[in-house]
């Protein structure tokens, strides 16, 4: 059976309950990275990954691509002619590096809090540490260097200064403390093991845990390295993606559309908006169809109805979703995105913010049983229709909008004091 895999983005990060908005940094900040999305791609042969691969494998990768380099870095063209629908490479599971891989008596050691994505970093420093006698070493050697890597966490202080007014800004900090706290967790085991790991530093851990969530895949198998196919770049439009057959012990990957030879070859590593693509994998799209502003709120400690409001809310909320990608949504977290009406397209104000914002507004307990009363009189939810008091709903939507208008200029306020002019470097 096919399943669909996916980037491994973004499932462990934490949610914060403070307002803030997930723009995405300004183009500036990513002109280098922008600038290559024009460049012309030019196919450029790379040694004999592919034949090492298959002969690891024992059985053929792809015959209808071939490695080369783009604006983008290391990528794969079409070496022949491709069809909507062919399969384009096929990577069985026994040349894909998992957790499994994992030396048993290390993997013994470890406490249930390391998950599979820091054992499978574990395992890519020891063959990194193996170095060419690894039998792994020619993908080893090909996979980034930290200087070659822009995710957010390798970021310099100055750097994060500028994204500071952007949730991504506090997602980062909170990456690198998810990343030490489980560097703290497999420490102590390392240490077992001094001839291989003495030497290893968090530094070094984070390259491979960064390696792991921007290049690893997850299924229901759980997570894994795929060779080669880790070299396609992105494009947020592609229908083509990973698919794992967990009972024939494969990946594949199937062209969404026709390819001629000499032509890069793409598919979709998610569902991803633009701030998830520059916390996770360094870069954004000028053009994102799936981008989309996340927001954060919770109810103030001096409101003296909180502890009512925080119980209606864990009461008659939503069920706690999941997002396009298939990661958990934080109760206090809302997602506004481009969707699609009978009028066309329109920005979506999810239901659950809409009834956070009704009982934020509330200030008597009487307020709260009303709103409480009303929506029984439907179907239970708090926000399925308009109030019936017109006062208080413009109340809410005049909440609604003060905050997403005060969130919007600090973020341009931000972005301007990075430019030519507020620095001094302007014309005269």
């Amino acid at each position: 059976m096919l399943l669909g895999a996916r980037k491994i983005s973004k499932h462990w990060c934490p949610r914060r309950p403070n307002l803030s908005l997930s723009h995405t940094p300004s183009t500036k900040l990513n002109s280098h990275i922008s600038a290559s999305l024009h460049s012309l791609c030019q196919v450029e042969e790379l040694d004999d990954f592919l034949p090492w691969l298959e002969r690891k494998a024992s059985t053929k990768i792809s015959s209808v691509l071939s490695i080369g380099k783009s604006a983008y870095g290391r990528s794969l063209f079409a070496s022949k002619t491709i069809r909507a629908g062919d399969c384009i490479l096929k990577v069985p599971f026994n040349a894909q590096l998992a957790p499994d891989n994992l030396n048993p008596e290390l993997k013994a050691l470890l406490s249930d809090d390391v998950g599979d994505v820091a054992k499978l970093a574990i395992v890519v420093l020891l063959e990194q540490k193996m170095g060419h006698d690894s039998e792994w070493a020619p993908y080893i050697s090909r996979l980034p260097r930290p200087e070659e890597m822009h995710n957010t966490i390798f970021w310099s202080e100055g750097e994060l200064e500028m994204i500071r007014q952007s949730s991504v800004y506090q997602e980062t900090i909170n990456q690198r403390s998810q990343i030490q706290q489980e560097f703290l967790a497999i420490r102590t085991a390392l240490k077992n093991f001094p001839e291989t790991f003495e030497s290893i530093t968090y530094e070094d851990f984070m390259h491979a845990y960064a390696l792991v969530t921007s290049r690893a895949w997850g299924s229901t198998k759980g997570y894994s390295l795929i060779p080669f196919a880790d070299f396609l770049n992105h494009d947020g439009t592609s229908e083509s993606i990973v698919l794992s057959d967990e009972d024939k012990l494969f990946s594949e990957v199937l062209a969404d559309r026709n390819y001629t030879p000499g032509e890069q070859v793409l598919i979709r590593y998610g569902k991803f908006s633009n701030a998830t693509l520059l916390l996770d994998f360094g870069f954004t799209l000028p053009y994102n169809i799936h981008d989309q502003v996340q927001i954060q709120g919770s109810i103030p400690h001096h409101d003296n109805l909180r502890e009512m409001k925080l119980e209606l809310l864990k009461r008659h909320h939503r069920p706690v979703s999941k997002d396009d990608n298939g990661f958990s949504s934080s109760m206090d977290s809302f997602t506004i995105k481009e969707i699609r009406s009978g009028s066309g397209k329109g920005k979506g104000i999810p239901q659950s913010l809409r009834a956070f914002a009704r009982v934020q507004c509330c200030t008597s307990p009487q307020e709260l049983s009303d709103l409480v009363e009303e929506a029984a009189q439907h179907d239970g939810r708090l926000a399925r229709r308009p109030l019936t008091n017109n006062c208080r709903e413009i109340k809410a939507h005049q909440m609604l909008i003060s905050t997403l208008t005060q969130l919007a200029e600090d973020y341009d306020a931000s972005v301007k004091t990075f430019s030519p002019e507020a620095n001094g470097s302007g014309s005269p």
